[in-house]
């Protein structure tokens, strides 16, 4: 069974750090392109940062530029998100996303338009990040 699975999630006050996993099982993730999204609530899925299989690059959304990081461990089969100066307004659930193989859906994010959830076909079930102020 595919599976992506999401953990690290939790309560930090503003300006901490967090680093969320995406492990992956029955499936290779260094043939996909692996995103995190995220999702507050009443606001639709917003895409945060993408790691392309195809060049190896690395996109992120604007308000996460200089503060996140994201990468990936092909040995382990895993992928992670590290989040510093974290704010309030960084508060969501967090999703872990992936597509292919071959997949080239981290071109959505370098378009400056919304990144669409639908290309990528394997979610994880997320995990809470609380910012407190």
């Amino acid at each position: 069974q595919l599976q992506l699975a999401e953990s690290g999630g939790g309560l930090v006050q503003s300006g901490g750090s967090l680093r969320l996993s995406c492990a992956a099982s029955g499936f290779s993730l260094n043939v996909y392109d692996i995103a995190w999204f995220r999702q507050a609530p009443g606001k639709e899925r917003e895409g945060v940062a993408c790691l392309s299989s195809s060049d190896g690059s690395t996109s992120y959304t604007d308000s996460v530029k200089g503060r996140f990081t994201a990468s990936r461990d092909n040995a382990e089969n895993m992928a992670y998100l590290q989040m510093n100066s974290l704010k309030p307004e960084d508060t969501a659930v967090y999703y872990c996303a992936a597509e292919g193989p071959f997949g080239h859906a981290c071109g959505f994010f370098t378009t400056g338009h919304p990144v669409p959830a639908a290309p990528f076909r394997k979610w994880g079930q997320g995990t809470q990040v609380t910012v407190s102020s």
